[in-house]
C-alpha cells in the first residue's frame, strides 16, 4: 500500500509539474503575441505575410487590421529612381589594382588563380549565411525560363543545364494563386536574349531587374516600351529595389519582409556583377532581412541591388550543383519549381 501510494504521489508531482510547464508555455506565447513588446509580434506578422504558404501563421493570430498597420509601419521605401547607365563603366581589362581599399574590395578583385570567369566568397552573419557570386563580364549574364511557360515551372539545376550555365541563381517572382503554384507564370516584363517573354501589368514593389545591351543592371518602374527604348536585353520583375544609383532604400522597422532565405542581383560601377544567395529557415540562421542585404551589397561595391524571389526558391548552382541550402515549407531540404533565373553563361572559349 505504501508502495502505491508514494506512486500516485509521484504522478500526481509529475502531472503537476506538466500542467506548470504548459501554462508557463502557454502564458509566454501569449505575452509574444499580444504583450506590450512588439517586436515578435512585427516579426511574425512580416516573415508570415511575405510568404507564399505560410500566411496563416499572421492570419490565425490577427486580424486585417492589425495586419495592415504593422505592415504599414515595416516597409522599404525605395529610391525613386531608374538607374543612370551613364554611371556604370563596364571595364573588361585585366585588373592590374595591387591597393585595395578594404577586405571587400580585395575579396571582389582579387581572382581566384586560374578562374577569370567567377569568384565565390562565403558569406557569414548574424542570423544568416550564403554565398556571393562575383562575375566579372556582364555580357555573359542572361535571362532563363521555365521552358513550360505558363504550364509549369521548371527547377533551376534543369535550366541551368540547359543552358550549359556555370553559375545560376534564381529569377523574378510568379503567379501564385493559392499558394499552390507550381513557378508556371512569371510576375511583370520578362526579356530573355532581346525577346519579350511576357508583358503583364505588375504593381509590386520593385520592378524591371535587368541588363542593357551594353550590360548595364538596370531597376525601374517602367512599360514595355520604356523598356526596349532603354534597350533591355534580359529581364525579370520583382523587388524591392535595394540600391539604385548608389542610394540604399530606407528601411521602415523590419522592412515588412521579415527574416527568410533571399536572392539578390546587382552592379558594381566597374560593371562587376553580384549574385548573392542566402539561407535560412533554421533555429540558429533564420535568414536575412532588408538591412541585411543592403549592407552586404553595399559591402561589396554595389551600386544598383535589387531583391529577387526568396523563400524556398532562393537557389545557387555552380557547375550543375546545387551550393547553399533551400529548405521548403515542410522543412525538407529542398528547393521547388520557379519560372524564371539569371545565368552566366560560358564563355566562346569555353563551348
Amino acid at each position: 500500500m505504501k508502495e502505491k501510494k508514494e506512486k500516485k504521489q509521484l504522478w500526481k508531482k509529475i502531472l503537476l509539474i506538466i500542467a506548470i510547464l504548459m501554462i508557463l508555455g502557454i502564458g509566454t506565447a501569449l505575452f509574444l503575441l499580444y504583450g506590450p513588446y512588439s517586436g515578435f509580434r512585427e516579426w511574425l506578422i512580416t516573415t508570415a505575410m511575405t510568404t507564399m504558404r505560410h500566411q496563416y501563421l499572421a492570419t490565425w493570430f490577427y486580424d486585417d487590421e492589425t495586419i495592415q498597420e504593422v505592415l504599414a509601419k515595416n516597409k522599404v521605401q525605395e529610391v525613386n529612381e531608374i538607374t543612370d547607365t551613364n554611371t556604370i563603366v563596364v571595364n573588361k581589362s585585366e585588373n592590374t589594382e595591387i591597393e585595395y581599399a578594404n577586405e571587400y574590395e580585395r575579396a571582389v578583385l582579387e581572382k581566384d588563380p586560374g578562374n577569370d570567369d567567377y569568384k565565390i566568397i562565403e558569406i557569414e552573419g548574424k542570423g544568416y549565411s550564403g554565398y556571393l557570386a562575383v562575375i566579372y563580364d556582364p555580357s555573359r549574364v542572361k535571362t532563363v525560363y521555365t521552358k513550360k511557360l505558363g504550364t509549369s515551372g521548371q527547377y533551376l539545376t534543369t535550366m541551368a543545364k540547359d543552358n550549359d550555365a556555370l553559375i545560376a541563381i534564381n529569377g523574378g517572382g510568379f503567379d501564385d494563386p493559392n499558394f499552390n503554384s507550381n513557378g508556371a507564370s512569371p510576375l511583370g516584363i520578362t526579356f530573355s536574349g532581346g525577346k519579350l517573354i511576357t508583358s503583364k501589368s505588375y504593381s509590386g514593389s520593385g520592378g524591371i531587374i535587368g541588363f542593357t545591351e551594353d550590360d548595364k543592371l538596370v531597376l525601374g518602374k517602367m512599360t514595355v516600351k520604356q523598356a526596349q527604348e532603354m534597350k533591355i536585353r534580359d529581364a525579370v520583375t520583382f523587388g524591392p529595389f535595394l540600391i539604385v544609383n548608389g542610394k540604399p532604400s530606407s528601411v521602415l522597422g523590419n522592412g515588412g519582409w521579415g527574416t527568410a532565405p533571399r536572392t539578390v542581383i546587382g552592379q558594381r560601377k566597374d560593371g562587376i556583377v553580384l549574385f548573392l544567395v542566402i539561407d535560412g529557415r533554421t533555429v540558429t540562421r533564420p535568414g536575412a532581412d532588408m538591412n541585411d542585404l543592403i549592407e552586404i551589397m553595399q559591402n561589396y561595391g554595389a551600386y544598383n541591388a535589387a531583391n529577387l524571389d526568396g523563400g524556398t526558391s532562393s537557389v545557387m548552382v555552380v557547375n550543375g550543383e546545387i551550393i547553399n541550402d533551400p529548405i521548403d515549407s515542410t522543412g525538407a531540404h529542398k528547393t521547388r519549381f520557379i519560372s524564371t533565373g539569371f545565368i552566366l553563361t560560358k564563355g566562346e572559349e569555353e563551348n
